[in-house]
């Protein structure tokens, strides 16, 4: 296990990360979005074949960001492959709910969505990489539009469709986390990403 794997709570009773590390204050800072590096979330959730693919979906994914100029920002990581759904519902999780909020900054735009189109596919990218992938452009104004934007995924992903509190992770965007996190992928048995 890595360190950094280390830092992520364990799911509480409920299958679910708690949304504030147990036996913090509720003013703690140690809380959701817990902030990971990208080798030790795939060292704490790449437990099975279905989830070695999805983190491998999810590297070939950063990869394709990466490849467009895309690393400044994080993600934040979460949905079903955050949860203990083989016990919750009894099934592997199918893919994973991604926020990027990313920096345009010095990028322009318009070349970027036309020569990189298939990464803002909601349908492709869930399709080639397992990713239900969604975008917060950061760095630029931040006016009550942004403010909104970044509250609905934060209330949206704070909870279950059932009510109950859960966490969730943030990983930076930042290509160097990669190589490791794909050495630890590839460990686990995940197919090679070199």
């Amino acid at each position: 296990m890595t360190a950094n794997a280390a830092a992520i709570p364990d799911w509480n009773h409920d299958g679910l990360l708690p949304p504030i590390q147990p036996g913090a204050p509720g003013n703690a800072l140690n809380r959701s979005p817990y902030i990971a590096d990208l080798a030790g979330i795939i060292d704490r959730f790449g437990t099975s074949p279905e989830r070695i693919a999805i983190l491998g979906g999810l590297l070939r994914f950063r990869s394709g960001l990466h490849a467009a100029g895309i690393t400044s920002g994080f993600q934040w990581l979460d949905g079903s492959f955050m949860e203990n759904v083989e016990v919750l519902e009894n099934r592997p999780p199918h893919d994973m709910d991604v926020v990027n909020f990313i920096d345009l900054s010095g990028l322009d735009q318009q070349a970027l969505g036309k020569s990189h189109s298939a990464l803002f596919d909601p349908t492709k990218v869930k399709q080639d990489y397992a990713v239900d992938a969604y975008f917060v452009q950061i760095g630029g104004m931040f006016d009550e539009a942004a403010i909104r934007r970044v509250s609905y995924w934060y209330s949206m992903w704070s909870h279950r469709r059932d009510g109950r509190w859960k966490g969730f992770l943030q990983v930076s965007l930042d290509p160097g986390q990669d190589v490791v996190a794909r050495t630890v992928l590839n460990s686990l048995g995940g197919r090679q990403h070199d």
